[in-house]
């Protein structure tokens, strides 16, 4: 079982650097997400609309495919309260703080991107580099 935040599936979704690593790591395994996600995801997908606006069909089409329900992807709401706590004790912002919560409510690895959140939380080994 895995958590993966914002970072790791906006590789895959925007063929980013690091998608390859990401994809491997999330071969095969349940995929657990924060129901912010999809927020997160729809504003990466902006900001590159804005950035390359010839590409926006498809940069919203690889949107909407990575959403779509059949994906199998297991949406969860998140602890407001906890997510506040997890938030300030690490230093992380509340959505970072989000997924750290979500993963350790699941005992699920959580797959990241993101430096910082790796480093906050101890997990380097699970940062996909």
């Amino acid at each position: 079982m895995i958590v993966a935040d914002a970072s790791a599936l906006a590789a895959i979704v925007f063929e980013e650097e690091g998608a390859e690593a990401v994809a491997a790591r999330l071969e095969g395994a349940a995929l657990n997400v924060p129901a912010l996600l999809k927020f997160e995801l729809t504003s990466a997908a902006v900001k590159k609309a804005r950035q390359n606006p010839g590409h926006a069909a498809e940069i919203f089409q690889r949107l909407d495919s990575a959403l779509d329900p059949r994906r199998g992807i297991r949406w969860h709401d998140v602890d407001a309260t906890d997510v506040a706590i997890l938030a300030r004790v690490t230093g992380l912002s509340a959505y970072d703080a989000s997924y750290l919560w979500l993963a350790g409510r699941l005992d699920a690895d959580l797959v990241t991107l993101d430096r910082r959140l790796a480093d906050a939380t101890g997990l380097e080994s699970e940062r996909i580099d």
